[in-house]
């Protein structure tokens, strides 16, 4: 249960060209890569609780390995998809609702950083995250 436990966001890598790919707007880029996120998350088995919490609000998200669920990130957009366990990475993919197209998350644990990668249209960003 590596991923067990409060992660702060540390840094970002490319994080504003991935946002400007989803279509967010430049003021929304700003603010979303200063956003103090802080991500809790407990593991039992294959069920997954998560807590997000920024600057801009605070959710819960629960979800079992390889069942769809629905997700809004934080600019509104909605999504739907699953996480599923490869080796020790969570790989997450994810259907935009507006228009179709799929966004890639990767979770893992590197040392003592949670390392989130996304792709979409080509783009790859990451938020590296440090045990708070």
């Amino acid at each position: 249960m590596a991923y067990n436990g409060t992660w702060k966001i540390d840094r970002n890598e490319n994080y504003e060209k991935f946002m400007e790919a989803m279509g967010v707007n430049m003021m929304k880029r700003k603010l979303g890569a200063h956003d103090n996120l802080k991500i809790t998350i407990q593991q039992d088995g294959n069920k997954f609780t998560i807590k997000e919490s920024s600057n801009f609000r605070t959710i819960d998200i629960e979800f079992t390995l390889g069942v769809n669920f629905e997700y809004s990130l934080a600019d509104g957009t909605e999504l739907t998809g699953s996480w599923n366990m490869e080796g020790n990475k969570l790989v997450g993919t994810f259907t935009r609702k507006d228009n179709g197209k799929v966004l890639t998350a990767y979770r893992e644990v590197i040392g003592d950083e949670l390392v989130q990668t996304y792709r979409y249209e080509g783009v790859e960003a990451k938020r590296i995250f440090k045990r708070d």
